[in-house]
């Protein structure tokens, strides 16, 4: 779930678009096309607010309480220039190649146990067809705890990986948090709490929803 928190910098292209058309206004005729940029942008921030208003009602009553006006404001002024949906998809890109590289690895492990598992029951079937009748219950006896050992450290095994498993998906995470918050993105920062957590799940989804909505409408009639 590469480490993703210092591999991006990011212009604050709201507030120096803001800040230019300002500029321009205070110096005249050279204002017009600063004006103009700023009222593409604010029609761009209104149309993106108004899609997220509108998804936010597909989601649960819960979450819909915790996404208010000014946090759906903030998230349309941060996808103004595209860059944020950029970021979300190459985390999600990345986010599902480390999940099916995490499940190949599990996969793996599981394999190589029931291999194991296989070759000592066959050589345990092997040893007592050719073991004396008096002997057999002391080699069953012996067979009983080393299969038992196996099977413990099997379980000791694939323990260890699913603790590597949550550990790495944990961590991802930590990373997609500190990118987005990095990438000026309203309610994401660093935290475990599971409200927050939700909410940045939300917050995500609608990202997602808009960006695949925007996609269908650019393409061309078939």
């Amino acid at each position: 779930m590469a480490r993703f928190g210092a591999g991006f910098a990011y212009d604050d292209d709201g507030e120096s678009l803001a800040s230019g058309a300002g500029a321009a206004g205070a110096g005249g005729l050279g204002g017009f096309g600063g004006g103009d940029r700023l009222a593409r942008q604010q029609e761009r921030h209104y149309q993106l607010l108004s899609e997220l208003q509108a998804l936010v009602k597909d989601l649960p009553s819960s979450s819909q309480q915790r996404l208010s006006y000014t946090i759906l404001n903030d998230l349309a002024m941060a996808l103004i220039d595209g860059t944020v949906f950029e970021i979300v998809q190459g985390l999600l890109d990345i986010q599902h190649l480390m999940e099916r590289n995490l499940y190949n690895q599990r996969l793996k492990l599981h394999n190589e146990h029931r291999v194991l598992k296989q070759e000592m029951l066959y050589k345990h079937k092997e040893a007592q067809q050719g073991c004396k009748p008096h002997n057999l219950p002391l080699l069953k006896a012996a067979q009983q705890r080393e299969l038992e050992a196996l099977e413990q450290r099997i379980h000791d095994e694939q323990q260890m990986m699913d603790e590597k498993i949550v550990l790495e998906l944990d961590q991802k995470v930590v990373d997609q948090q500190n990118t987005l918050e990095k990438a000026g993105v309203s309610g994401f920062y660093i935290t475990t709490n599971p409200q927050e957590l939700t909410l940045q799940m939300n917050l995500l989804e609608l990202i997602r929803k808009l960006q695949q909505k925007e996609s269908q409408s650019r393409k061309p009639f078939s």
